[in-house]
Formats: C-alpha cells, structure tokens, sequence
C-alpha cells in the first residue's frame, strides 16, 4: 500500500512536470516563430527541441539535484555556485555547440554577448524551476497539515489520557475515607461513580459527544459529590437547553466542576456553596457559570492542578476563536465563565 501511494504521487508529479514542459515548449516555438504565424509543425522542428532540450536538461539537474542537494539543506553558496557553473555550461552548449551545428553561417560565426544569450536562455529555466518550487511548497504544506493534524490527535489523547487517572484519583480517596468510617453514603457513591466511569470509558472516546449525553454524565457527577459533601452545604445546578441538536468535546465542563467541588470541600467544613449554571441557546452558544466559595485561609493558588491546565489547552485545539474563558476571585468565591459556540450534530 505504502509502494502504491508513492507511485501514485509521484505519477502526479510527473504529469505535472510533463504538463509544464509542454506549455513552455508551445511558448519557447512561439517565441522563435515571431516573425512568422505558429504552426503545429515548427513545435517539432529539430533545432528547436535541441535548443529547448539543453534549457530542460538544465533545469531538470536544478530542480531534482541542486534544489535538494544544496537549498533545502539550507546550502545557499553552494547552490549559487553550482547554478551558476550549469547556466554557464548551457550557454557554452547553445552558443558554440548547437548554433555551430545548426547555424554554422548565420549565428555560428559570431558571439551576441553574455547579457543577449542569458536573456534568450534563463526565462525558460527561471519558469520551470518556479514550477518545481511551487510544486514542493505545496507538497509541503500538504504533509505539514498532516503533521499538525496527527500532533493535535496525539496531544487531545494525551490530555485525554490524563484526565480520567486525574478525576479516579479524587474520588477513590473519598471513597476510601467514606468506606473505613462505615457511612451510609457510601453505595450511593459507588453507584453515582459507577455511572461516572463508565461514561469515560465507553461513551467519550469520540472527539465530540451529543450535548444531551454530556450533560447527563454531569448530572451524575455533580450527584455524586453533593453524596460526599453531606450536610456541610448546598449546591445549586441548573441547566437550560433550547436545543440538544449539538456536540461537545466531552470532559470538558465537568473539569470546572471538579475543581469547584474540591477547592470547597478541601478548605472548608460547613458552609459550603457551589452554583453551577449551565445554558445553550438555539444557535448552539453555550455559557457556563461555575461558582463556588473557599475559606480565606486557603492558598488557591497552590492547589492547582494538572486538569485546569489541560482544558485550558484543550479549548485552544477544539474551539479556537470559538470559546471564551474568565477566571476571577472575588470575595472568597471563585468565578469561572466560559462560552463556547457549539457544533450542529449534522456538521460532525
């Protein structure tokens, strides 16, 4: 398959090259034939080709040799130089070699002068090169696109990756601390967790998710830590939909609310206030507020972790210029706003 691809790419090139030459041996026969209307059968006149031979000859070593030899490694001088010592050799061909077999009587006998020959010879070889140079502009941009795109699949699973051992992490220490003082809450922390789980290991493996499926797995997790916070405070959750017709990138919003959830239950111990709204209108614009407070004696700044970090990176891959992020800490609550303009189900 691999052969295959590369046959086939390089068959492009060829008749893209080939094509090239064509168009510019129509306008090189043009050019010697101004004085005269064009005819098919002067493209197939033996002095020209042999003329129009030696500029593509040239240009061939420049283009599959020189170019990759010496100015994609970034060897300029010796690019020059040796481009210089093959027009030289060109114009020693055209003028001594073929105009002395072809125009022994007429422009064999004399010399017109560096500055004529290399205005009659290098418009040719300039044009064929720039082709070539385009060619492998484009090709590298095609390949560089590739790259970025095998770079952001590979970074996404990365921060994917990191998540979900992230997210375990928390909560089987709650469960740990629930079990070992035999609390009643504990089967309900197994199931709300149970439901959690399975959502980031079956439901999430797409890069996107249907609104309606991601915002149930948020239920679920806001449930399970209203099991853990008890009766040391209130939670307030609230989600309006005008429409389910879009997708998210899942785990997205739930890393606010872990946070929100975790900097109240670490700091304090009564009094406890999370508020949590989440809307998206008919047009798939998605605003989130994710408020909780936290004891004035907490170091915040100490206490965060690898998830803030991955959606934040995570937004800028998925939603560039198509979300809107504000972090802010007032009066001991910390604020987060995020809007993210949606995609259609139909669109992914």
């Amino acid at each position: 398959m691999k052969n295959l691809l590369t046959f086939k790419i390089q068959y492009k090139e060829i008749a893209y090259q080939t094509a090239i030459i064509a168009v510019l041996g129509i306008f090189f026969s043009y050019n010697q034939d101004y004085q005269e209307h064009i005819r098919i059968a002067s493209l197939l006149d033996l002095k020209k080709l042999a003329f129009f031979a030696n500029y593509m000859v040239a240009a061939v070593v420049i283009n599959y040799y020189l170019l990759p030899a010496f100015y994609y490694k970034k060897k300029l001088w010796l690019f020059c130089f040796s481009v210089c010592l093959l027009i030289a050799l060109v114009v020693l061909v055209d003028e001594f070699v073929l105009e002395k077999i072809y125009y022994p009587h007429t422009r064999g006998v004399y010399f017109p002068g560096i500055a004529y020959t290399l205005i009659e010879t290098l418009p040719v070889i300039i044009i064929a090169v720039a082709f070539k140079l385009a060619w492998d502009y484009n090709k590298k941009e095609r390949e560089f696109e590739k790259l970025k795109a095998l770079v952001k699949e590979s970074q996404l699973q990365f921060l994917k990756n990191q998540i979900n051992p992230h997210f375990l992490f928390n909560n089987l220490n709650n469960l740990y601390a629930h079990a070992i003082s035999n609390s009643p809450q504990t089967p309900g922390i197994i199931v709300e967790l149970s439901s959690v789980l399975r959502y980031n290991l079956y439901d999430c493996k797409e890069d996107y998710v249907p609104l309606a499926k991601e915002l149930k797995h948020l239920q679920h997790y806001t449930a399970l830590h209203e099991l853990q916070i008890a009766q040391r405070g209130k939670v307030n959750v609230s989600m309006e939909l005008a429409s389910e017709n879009f997708t998210i990138s899942p785990l997205i919003l739930v890393v606010f609310i872990e946070n929100a959830f975790k900097h109240s239950a670490v700091s304090l111990i009564q009094d406890i206030a999370i508020f949590i709204d989440i809307c998206v209108d008919e047009n798939g614009l998605l605003t989130m507020h994710c408020n909780n407070n936290f004891s004035p004696d907490y170091a915040l700044k100490g206490h965060v972790g690898i998830g803030l970090e991955n959606v934040k990176k995570r937004l800028l891959l998925l939603y560039p210029k198509m979300h809107e992020l504000a972090i802010s800490v007032v009066d001991n609550m910390y604020q987060v706003k995020l809007s993210i303009q949606l995609k259609s189900i139909e669109s992914c």
